[in-house]
């Protein structure tokens, strides 16, 4: 049984910052990635960030240069630092924690946050 885990969120005024966590725990052997992606209303979910064992870290396009992503590993834990927030960047945030349960025999297993809620008023 796994269970990722979001904090942060909430409403703050355009440029401002606000910081996302997300801690995955339970039964890990492994983690592969971790990442968070976003959804607004009448929109397709979108790649915010996410870090690989194979590739770094990826951001979407929209975030690059005003987001980061940093990982504690021993933790199973994420942070996702948003500066210079804007309207656009209103959405649902879900966590994304791919995972590798008892070896590497098996491709690692999609496992999602409840999502929190960021919304930037102009």
């Amino acid at each position: 049984q796994v269970e990722v885990v979001e904090s942060g969120g909430g409403l703050v005024q355009a440029g401002g910052s606000l910081r996302l966590s997300c801690r995955a725990s339970g039964n890990i052997f492994s983690l592969n990635a971790m990442g968070w992606y976003r959804q607004a209303p009448g929109k397709q979910r979108e790649l915010v960030a996410l870090i690989t064992a194979e590739k770094g870290t990826d951001y979407g396009d929209s975030v690059k240069g005003r987001f980061t992503l940093s990982i504690e590993n021993a933790k199973s834990t994420i942070h996702l630092q948003m500066n210079s927030l804007k309207p656009d960047d209103t959405a649902t945030y879900s966590c994304l924690a791919k995972i590798y349960i008892g070896s590497y025999r098996s491709p690692p297993k999609d496992y999602w946050g409840q999502g929190t809620q960021v919304t930037v008023s102009s």
